[in-house]
């Protein structure tokens, strides 16, 4: 499974990446299997995001950056509080990217600030945000202040967090497994056999299932099932 990690923070060390660092490691510690993680820092990008508005062409950073997010199976992604709400960075970086590229992918939302008083940004500001961007954001969001770092509380928060994530990209994985399937033509010529209920004859009759799934306690129901049920 492959997890990309946002971070906008500016200072170097960074509270805010301090916090991606954490949870990407709790996600890796709760995940069913193997995980490929990457970070992007944005403050890398910000010439080649200003850049795009400009002339509307990403630098090759930029590219990657965007293929990496486009193509993940989680994302958490961590911005600082600037005026009440996620830094313009960060939300520039997402401005700029492709409208569908986050589509049903699993975001865990995280921020850090320097008072208690900010945390509703979670729910304000980057839950909405990436609601638009139809992606699907978990429940436990991360706020740390200040004062949270090393304070009870914060590292249940981020375990919390990462097990729903951990959780989300297996069951987004299982139902991208049991969306491939080779389509067969039960009864045609060729076909050896005819498939059953819930199953697609294949080549040389083997049917293979293409019924809702079971993975980490989801209900996995593929789109072209879900959509036939729906019509009259």
């Amino acid at each position: 499974m492959r997890l990309v990690v946002v971070s906008a923070g500016l200072s170097v060390p960074s509270s805010t990446r301090l916090l991606a660092d954490r949870l990407s490691a709790a996600v890796v510690r709760r995940a069913a299997g193997p995980v490929d993680v990457r970070v992007v820092e944005l403050r890398d990008l910000a010439v080649e995001i200003a850049h795009r508005f400009t002339n509307g062409f990403a630098g090759p950073a930029l590219a990657a950056a965007q293929e990496a997010v486009a193509g993940a199976d989680g994302l958490i992604v961590v911005t600082p509080v600037f005026s009440a709400s996620y830094s313009g960075l960060f939300k520039s970086f997402f401005d700029v990217l492709d409208r569908d590229a986050l589509d049903g992918t699993p975001v865990l939302i995280a921020a850090t600030g320097g008072s208690a008083r900010h945390s509703l940004v979670l729910e304000h500001a980057l839950r909405p945000l990436f609601a638009h961007l139809r992606a699907v954001v978990v429940p436990t969001g991360v706020y740390a202040a200040s004062e949270d770092w090393g304070a009870e509380g914060l590292a249940e928060r981020v375990e919390r967090a990462a097990g729903e994530l951990a959780r989300w990209m297996g069951a987004v994985g299982a139902a991208g497994a049991a969306a491939v399937a080779v389509p067969g033509r039960a009864g045609e010529a060729g076909d050896a056999g005819t498939a059953g209920d819930g199953e697609v004859a294949g080549d040389g009759g083997v049917a293979r299932p293409v019924v809702a799934e079971e993975s980490a306690g989801f209900t996995v129901v593929p789109f072209a099932e879900r959509l036939a049920a729906l019509r009259p």
